[in-house]
C-alpha cells in the first residue's frame, strides 16, 4: 500500500550531465600568435591555427574557444595587413630615392 507521501526506494535517479566543453588549444595558441605579433610569420601562424580552430569546432560540438579562434583571426589579419602595409611602403621609398 503505497500513497503519494510515502517516499520511493530503489536506486537513486541521476539527472543525465553534459560533459563540460573543452577549450580548442589551437584557439589558444591564435590568439596568443596574435598579440604577440613575432613578425609576419606569428601572424601567418595565428591565421593558420584560427582557421583550424575554427574547422575542428564545427566539426566537433563539444570543442570550445570559438572567439578566442575569432579574435587570433582577426589579429593575425591586422599583423599580416600592417606587415604588408611596411613593405609597400618600404619598396615605393627605395623606388623613389632610386629615380632621384
Amino acid at each position: 500500500m503505497t500513497t503519494e507521501n510515502q517516499p520511493q526506494y530503489g536506486p537513486p535517479q541521476y539527472a543525465y550531465m553534459q560533459q563540460p566543453r573543452t577549450t580548442s588549444g589551437l584557439a589558444v595558441a591564435s590568439l596568443v600568435l596574435g598579440i604577440l605579433w613575432l613578425g609576419w610569420l606569428g601572424s601567418l601562424l595565428a591565421v593558420i591555427f584560427g582557421h583550424v580552430a575554427l574547422g575542428k569546432m564545427r566539426r566537433d560540438p563539444s570543442v570550445g574557444g570559438r572567439g578566442l579562434a575569432i579574435a587570433g583571426l582577426v589579429l593575425g589579419y591586422i599583423g599580416i595587413g600592417s606587415f604588408l602595409a611596411w613593405m609597400l611602403f618600404l619598396i615605393g621609398l627605395v623606388g623613389a630615392s632610386s629615380t632621384a
